[in-house]
């Protein structure tokens, strides 16, 4: 089976290469990132005013060669890549959540929150719905012991 993915627009940081990205968009830096769209997908931005937070889906583009056990920053056991947040993937799908901060121009969304190198290729705009994205018993596996 062949799956064709296509580019939606893509991200604009700070960051030019990923030892520069943050390790996870709520740490660390949280400068103000932008999201721009494609012409041909505007019309589907239609209706996000409101919405306070967004699930973006992007393509690590520079993520690297896959590794099923590595031993991840700050643990000292190697871990399987599933259990990890790791950007080397057999698919190299980045997902954050993000504040929309505001959408300047038809196009154009400011958010904050995001981890990934300027230039990365979007995939997809969803919605955050606390109702429906939001476990609050939900556990961390290994890593409830790190936070």
């Amino acid at each position: 089976m062949q799956l064709i993915a296509t580019p939606i627009g893509r991200l604009r940081t700070p960051w030019k290469t990923t030892s520069e990205c943050p390790r996870n968009g709520r740490r660390g830096d949280q400068s103000l990132c932008s999201v721009e769209v494609d012409p041909e997908y505007i019309a589907g931005l239609k209706d996000l005013e409101g919405y306070t937070h967004l699930i973006l889906l992007y393509w690590l583009n520079q993520s690297g060669t896959p590794e099923m056990v590595f031993t991840p920053p700050n643990d000292t056991e190697p871990r399987g890549m599933f259990a990890t947040r790791t950007p080397r993937r057999p698919n190299p799908i980045g997902l954050s959540v993000v504040k929309l901060e505001a959408i300047p121009s038809p196009g154009l969304l400011h958010v904050r929150y995001l981890d990934c190198v300027d230039g990365t290729p979007l995939l997809d705009i969803k919605p955050y719905l606390p109702s429906t994205d939001c476990e609050p018993d939900a556990s961390m596996g290994f890593q409830r012991r790190s936070r």
